[in-house]
C-alpha cells in the first residue's frame, strides 16, 4: 500500500489529498523518507548532495 498522507510544501500542514492543498493550494510533497536498502546504488550522491547543501 501507498503512503496517503501529503505534506504541503508553504503552508507545512498534513492532508490526504494528491493533487493541491487544501487550505492554500499549494503543491504536496510526501513527508516519509525512502525505504532503507543495503544495496541502494545511489546512496554515494544521497550523501554528498547532504553535506554539499549543510556546508
Amino acid at each position: 500500500m501507498r503512503w496517503l498522507m501529503r505534506k504541503c510544501v508553504n503552508c507545512k500542514k498534513y492532508t490526504l489529498n494528491q493533487d493541491k492543498c487544501p487550505y492554500c493550494g499549494g503543491p504536496l510533497k510526501v513527508p516519509h523518507p525512502p525505504k532503507y536498502s543495503p544495496s541502494d546504488k545511489y546512496v554515494e550522491y544521497r550523501y554528498k548532495l547532504k553535506y554539499e547543501i549543510k556546508c
